[in-house]
């Protein structure tokens, strides 16, 4: 029996844990679904129903508690308290399943799937932008405005 034991270590000490917890949490909350070993996904199953119970609520209490866990994470604590506690509004716990996958290739561990119990809509994606691509529509649009002067000169020309 386990008596006063609260869950899992993972081999890590409390604030490296806590920080695996909550990283894990904002990714599902964020993406839907995520990949990862299987005690990993049974360690925040609860937390994450926990998390989606307090969600549903909706009051300024719930919300500071919400804020505390996820440190301050405004984009997953605002897609929380919208599209995921409106899909569960009417659903009093098992918001989230886990399934089974292949064993990893590398070290033969469990993965699992971590994913919501109910189709979740997404009103819109985070674009996510690397500096590359920030570069390359500075390009485009220099390439625009001097595709527009020249088309200036020879209207100009035309004109003329």
């Amino acid at each position: 029996m386990k008596k006063k034991v609260f869950g899992r270590k993972l081999s890590r000490d409390r604030g490296s844990r806590e920080a695996l917890f909550r990283s894990l949490i904002k990714a599902l909350i964020l993406h839907g679904s995520i990949n990862t070993t299987k005690a990993k996904a049974k360690a925040i199953q609860s937390d994450v129903d926990k998390l989606v119970t307090l969600a549903k609520k909706g009051d300024m209490s719930a919300r500071r508690r919400v804020y505390a866990i996820l440190a301050n994470d405004k984009a997953s604590i605002k897609k929380l308290f919208g599209e995921i506690s409106e899909a569960f509004i009417n659903k009093i716990g098992g918001f989230t399943r886990i399934i089974n996958l292949p064993r990893r290739r590398g070290d033969l561990a469990e993965v699992a799937r971590l994913e919501w119990s109910r189709k979740i809509v997404i009103s819109d994606k985070q674009k996510v932008t690397s500096k590359k691509g920030k570069i390359d529509e500075k390009r485009s649009l220099k390439e625009n405005v001097q595709s527009r002067e020249k088309s200036k000169i020879k209207r100009e020309k035309t004109v003329i």
